[in-house]
């Protein structure tokens, strides 16, 4: 039987503008209808962000709200996984980064394991009280993390957290790979952070993706390890050098070619919910 690899669309990120890229989903209605074309394309999972009126990262929690009603009320056959963020806002507070975990109660969400200087501008924050807080309330709400590991040190943090009860096995991890001031895209530093979680949280699933130049070596690499792979315009607007990408569909797409033609098979949300161990 062949393997199943599931594809995450990250279709929106904090940063990246209609400047950038105009095909970047800004307003709810536009995420929502990204969303679904990102699932007919082969998504398992879709990882939102929110925009402010102004095009800004914002964790106001209505934006979220209207974003997820508004994918049920158009496409109530659409059965993706939403994957909710909780660090959309570096000035959010903590309060305000769980109001919509707390409301909307998605199957996944976000939980950055760790802090970090982020595009040598500015600090992203994620305390111990607040990784506490976070795990504990995800137990409570049956909301599975996505674990974001931008080192190797956030992994040594999770297996941390697992220990102490804060996280439950089996974690799943998403490896981000080629951002600003964490580690940097590449073959070799991807095996690095695999062997490093294999060691220290043993049993978990992972994904990965690579910002900008390293989004197409650590997607091949990915799949030839036996991880999953996250795409879209959160994190690379570029379909490649000089390109402007189409769509985040189109980012799916090339992904769902990739895994084929590598011998997997793309996984459905029905799969991706059984391999991460999800109860709809």
């Amino acid at each position: 039987m062949a393997k199943k690899t599931i594809i995450t669309a990250a279709v929106t990120g904090a940063w990246p503008k209609k400047e950038n890229n105009p095909n970047v989903p800004m307003t709810p209605s536009e995420i929502a209808d990204d969303v679904y074309a990102c699932w007919k394309a082969g998504a398992a999972i879709a990882h939102l962000h929110m925009r402010d009126d102004n095009g800004n990262g914002t964790m106001d929690k209505n934006k979220f709200i209207e974003t997820v009603n508004l994918i049920h009320e158009r496409y109530p056959d659409c059965d993706i996984i939403l994957n909710l963020t909780t660090s959309g806002d570096i000035y959010a507070t903590d309060d305000t980064r769980l109001e919509h975990v707390q409301i909307l109660k998605p199957e996944m969400a976000s939980y950055d394991c760790g802090s970090m200087n982020w595009l040598n501008a500015s600090l992203f924050i994620n305390s111990p009280a607040f990784l506490e807080r976070c795990g504990k309330l995800f137990q409570e709400l049956n909301v599975k993390p996505e674990i974001e590991a931008f080192d190797p040190g956030m992994i040594a943090n999770a297996a941390y957290y697992l220990k102490k009860g804060v996280l439950k096995a089996p974690l799943h991890f998403q490896f981000c790979m080629g951002c600003a001031n964490g580690i940097p895209g590449s073959v070799k530093n991807l095996v690095f952070m695999k062997e490093t979680m294999d060691q220290l949280c043993p049993g978990s699933t992972w994904s990965t993706f690579g910002v900008g130049h390293s989004a197409m070596e650590i997607m091949y690499a990915a799949v030839a390890l036996g991880g999953h792979i996250r795409v879209g315009m959160e994190d690379n607007v570029m379909y490649s050098k000089g390109v402007l990408a189409d769509s985040n569909a189109q980012f799916v797409e090339r992904a769902a070619r990739v895994i084929r033609e590598y011998g997997n098979e793309v996984a459905t949300p029905a799969e991706a919910r059984e391999i991460l161990g999800l109860t709809k």
